[in-house]
């Protein structure tokens, strides 16, 4: 798709790499509004119903700032139990009443396709912020965007990189969705690090094959991290059968400075969708990381809000007018002056 106005984001089946490529060029435009140099009033006026069923909080507050920021007004709904959908109406009846109130919805729900089946009754663009462990194609795309810039450092592209996706495969939609996105690139290997009973599904595994890319799929780190890009996901907790199956995986993939070292390239970019899980137990990325300038987990969040704000620009139509709505920003101009 490369016409986005008007459209649901749903999938990033709906993608292909002009698409992408495309959402990239907006995106990179809007970095002088979200550092706040500069801002726009190109969506003053327009609301966004930010529909959250399930928990959230960086991708929830990332869609609310990145509609801000273009001057848009936001309203939320947060939980399943703050909402009439436990009075038993329908995703479709919601839709019709929600999109009669917004220009465009953000939703996020437990179950998948919850949100395709949302849209069927929405008048307005509906954009998906994560359907139970199906998909989640917003953080696919500002996890590729941050690849691209990491990569771009050490003069690298996406095409013909080594990419280890590590922890729960099964349940962790955002290397889902990351993996489908990947098949529109070149000469990419893929190493899948996950025990035995957290593997990719095959739908995912049968999509990356046919494209081509080459897959190792093993269970333990050890030999497995010198990637490009280590990419590690958090155990899917809420989503196993039970508390006492998720326990049975917590912690046995930590990554820490001292297995870095050990197991990374010097030059390997650790990668999470957050948020980590750093108790005890479990300690996915050590906080002896947090110096490392590889770690690149804080400047993905950045990314998504750029990469969000470029969605709503392109759904709703106005990707060609955000500079000519601009003004100075006086707290940040006068500090720059100061």
């Amino acid at each position: 798709m490369l016409n986005f106005q008007g459209e649901h984001i749903l999938s990033v089946n709906q993608l292909n790499r002009d698409s992408i490529e495309a959402i990239f060029a907006v995106a990179k435009k809007m970095e002088p509004y979200a550092k706040k140099q500069k801002r726009t009033k190109v969506l003053e006026g327009a609301v966004l119903a930010n529909l959250f069923f399930e928990p959230s909080t960086r991708t929830r507050v990332s869609f609310g700032t990145a509609f801000n920021l273009l001057g848009g007004l936001v309203r939320e709904t947060t939980g399943m139990q703050n909402s009439a959908l436990t009075k038993g109406e329908s995703l479709y009846d919601t839709a019709r009443v929600i999109s009669s109130y917004a220009d465009v919805v953000a939703m996020r729900h437990p179950d998948a396709n919850s949100v395709a089946e949302f849209a069927t009754g929405s008048t307005v663009p509906v954009i998906n912020g994560g359907d139970g462990p199906n998909e989640h194609p917003t953080q696919a795309l500002l996890d590729l965007l941050t690849i691209e810039k990491e990569l771009s450092r050490f003069d690298r592209k996406i095409d013909g990189m080594h990419i280890a996706l590590v922890g729960d495969l099964k349940y962790g939609r955002t290397v889902h969705s990351l993996s489908k996105l990947l098949c529109h690139y070149k000469d990419v290997k893929f190493t899948m690090v996950s025990p035995d009973g957290l593997q990719m599904p095959d739908y995912v595994l049968d999509a990356v094959t046919n494209s081509g890319h080459q897959i190792e799929l093993v269970n333990k780190m050890e030999g497995n991290l010198a990637a490009d890009i280590v990419y590690q996901t958090r155990i899917q907790e809420e989503r196993f059968p039970s508390q006492e199956e998720a326990n049975k995986y917590r912690g046995g993939f930590k990554i820490s400075q001292s297995i870095y070292d050990a197991h990374c390239n010097k030059n390997s970019v650790l990668m999470h969708p957050l948020p980590r899980d750093s108790r005890g137990d479990a300690n996915e990325l050590d906080n002896d990381l947090n110096n490392n300038d590889n770690l690149a987990i804080f400047r993905q969040v950045q990314n998504g809000v750029i990469a969000r704000m470029a969605l709503f620009a392109l759904t709703l139509g106005v990707e060609n007018l955000v500079d000519k709505y601009e003004t100075e920003v006086p707290w940040y101009s006068a500090k720059k002056n100061s």
